[in-house]
């Protein structure tokens, strides 16, 4: 499904864009009377879709080794809602989604540096890959809901 990274880009991008959707109606469905679990659910589904994201566009930008702004830049535009979905546009019509997965060594110096074999070994074992993800952001999910809503409450 995902054999190329601008399909796994483009699915995340979407994802965090309608979890803003989810996040928006429920904060206003809160303001009209709904209760407050609504926008517990809502804020939790697009906290983690989030960091998905962000997971996600990591992965993307050092398989497809986009500079470090771009990466942040890719990263930041899901702070603002809505701004994955023209982010992804842009990154495709760059030419910066382009390409395959990295799973083979070529002939650029750079695909023996540790980092690009670590993101080889593990792209040549997606599940594992997947599930080292899916612990990270668990991980970084939990520890911000420890850590409570920013301003406090």
């Amino acid at each position: 499904m995902f054999t190329q990274p601008s399909r796994l880009y483009r699915v995340l991008a979407i994802a965090e864009a309608i979890t803003w959707t989810i996040l928006i109606a429920a904060l206003i469905a809160r303001a009209t009377g709904a209760p407050g679990i609504v926008v517990t659910i809502g804020g939790g589904i697009h906290g983690f879709v989030f960091l998905a994201y962000g997971a996600t566009a990591i992965l993307v930008a050092l398989n497809n080794r986009w500079h470090a702004g771009v990466a942040v830049l890719a990263i930041a535009s899901a702070i603002v809602p809505y701004a994955t979905v023209p982010m992804e546009i842009w990154l495709h019509r760059t030419g910066r989604l382009a390409g395959e997965w990295r799973l083979e060594e070529g002939d650029d110096p750079r695909d023996r540096r540790w980092l690009d074999r670590l993101m080889r070994w593990f792209l040549r074992r997606p599940w594992v890959l997947g599930a080292l993800i899916a612990a990270a952001i668990v991980v970084l999910y939990t520890v911000l809901l420890l850590i409570g809503p920013p301003g406090g409450k």
